[in-house]
């Protein structure tokens, strides 16, 4: 006989139920963030876009212009469980909000900024810092507000329209901020970028947001986030758990390839192709990755409605966004041919998209209540390991590109061979310990 939910339990789990959105609500919000999430990676490539012609102005070399460049992540790592936390305890859409705000205003000042002190180089590389710590809450925000907010049967489709704005976003900069680069010069990309976050931002405060709960939250943090017991985050139980370690790991292994992707593809076209063309290696598959990413969610939410466990399509999403795309990944590096290689970098990117609808989402399932920052812990672990990886990588090169992307499909092994066994608690008798589910049918006192 399997144990009953507790009382306490029900009742917060039908609390929930009357907190998500609506289905107009849902695609409001949808459309809403996927432009948030576009506008978020137009503010962090404007600088990549812009790295050589303000090398030019300011007299940097390579060495320089990289410390600029990477100092970005140095911010961005720190921020990730903060984020999070806001977001489960304050609400996502306040965090992301204040965020949006200030890394808006950051990027539209910087032109501006810059010409105010002679030491270009230190200002750029404390002005990447602030944006990536600044960027760095959106992600877990948003993690912890989808999980809240939306029906677990529609939650992958969802996350997955959201996180193609990733994509659009940088292939909007590449594209208009090129244009905008030529005709009027390096300032013109941040103030459109800057611009439009900012005008995101009023829009999503007047249209969206109750100003109310805006300034409530923002009370809560100045009272400094007075704990409750059914706030605390368990330390100890959360991570004696395999599902949590396995969640960690999986996101440590696609941030990793995502990171090594992004960061060196270009250059393994140029190296392997020198005389190819840079907008086709640099757009198609970026280009394939958005109907990917859209097609994962619905593929996604679809079994789960026709009657598969939630548990099966979320493994099979994971094999698909870690393992098959390692295997494209690998055979990048073994073809000489220009049209193959772009064709296995495309399938390679477009199938890492699955991951939205895998671990991404698998966070949300497996501790509802504190999935930010659950998120925030793992995508951490993944940030600094990408970034490992891309500096061994500049440190030593390797003779072809997907060397480091080998260890994916171990990765994906605990998922798909079932060890982080029930992924979701809705449906599963969940546990719970001071507000936290957790879904391995374990139960826990209260």
């Amino acid at each position: 006989m399997q144990p009953q939910p507790l009382p306490l339990e029900e009742a917060r789990r039908d609390g929930a139920e009357n907190t998500q959105w609506s289905r107009p609500e849902c695609q409001a919000w949808t459309g809403t963030l996927l432009l948030g999430t576009c506008l978020l990676y137009c503010a962090r490539v404007s600088m990549p876009v812009c790295a050589v012609s303000m090398s030019q102005d300011f007299g940097w070399n390579k060495k320089e212009t990289g410390t600029a460049l990477s100092s970005f992540f140095w911010g961005y790592c720190l921020t990730q469980v903060v984020g999070g936390h806001l977001g489960d305890r304050i609400g996502g859409e306040k965090v992301i909000l204040l965020s949006a705000c200030a890394w808006g205003f950051l990027t539209a000042a910087t032109p501006l900024l810059t010409h105010l002190s002679g030491a270009h180089l230190v200002f750029m590389t404390f002005s990447r810092i602030l944006t990536g710590l600044l960027q760095g809450v959106y992600f877990p925000a948003l993690t912890s507000l989808l999980s809240q907010k939306v029906r677990e049967s529609e939650r992958a489709f969802t996350y997955s329209t959201v996180g193609a704005g990733s994509q659009f976003g940088m292939l909007v900069t590449g594209a208009v901020g090129s244009l905008l680069l030529d005709r009027y010069g390096w300032p013109s990309v941040f103030y459109f970028s800057g611009g439009l976050t900012l005008l995101w931002v009023c829009y999503v405060y007047r249209c969206l947001l109750n100003g109310e709960d805006l300034i409530l939250a923002l009370g809560i943090l100045a009272q400094g986030l007075p704990m409750s017991r059914h706030t605390k985050v368990p330390w100890r139980r959360l991570f004696r758990k395999p599902s949590v370690w396995a969640a960690i790991s999986s996101q440590l292994s696609s941030a990793c390839s995502f990171f090594i992707l992004l960061s060196w593809l270009p250059t393994f076209f140029q190296e392997t192709f020198p005389s190819s063309k840079g907008w086709v290696f640099n757009v198609v598959p970026w280009l394939v990755a958005i109907p990917a990413s859209l097609f994962s969610g619905f593929l996604s939410d679809h079994l789960i409605n026709q009657g598969y466990r939630t548990i099966t399509v979320r493994k099979f999403m994971q094999v698909m966004g870690l393992g098959l795309s390692s295997v494209f990944a690998l055979c990048l590096g073994h073809t000489s041919s220009f049209c193959t290689s772009v064709v296995f970098a495309s399938a390679s990117i477009g199938l890492q998209t699955f991951n939205h609808s895998g671990i991404s989402v698998n966070i949300q399932d497996l501790a509802p209540s504190c999935a930010g920052f659950l998120f925030g812990v793992a995508n951490t672990a993944g940030a600094l390991a990408g970034e490992r990886q891309v500096w061994c990588l500049l440190v030593a090169p390797p003779p072809c590109l997907p060397t480091p992307q080998v260890p994916q499909p171990c990765s994906a092994t605990p998922v798909g061979r079932g060890e982080c066994r029930p992924w979701s608690w809705q449906g599963e008798n969940p546990a719970t310990f001071h507000g936290v589910h957790f879904s391995d049918g374990i139960p826990q006192p209260p």
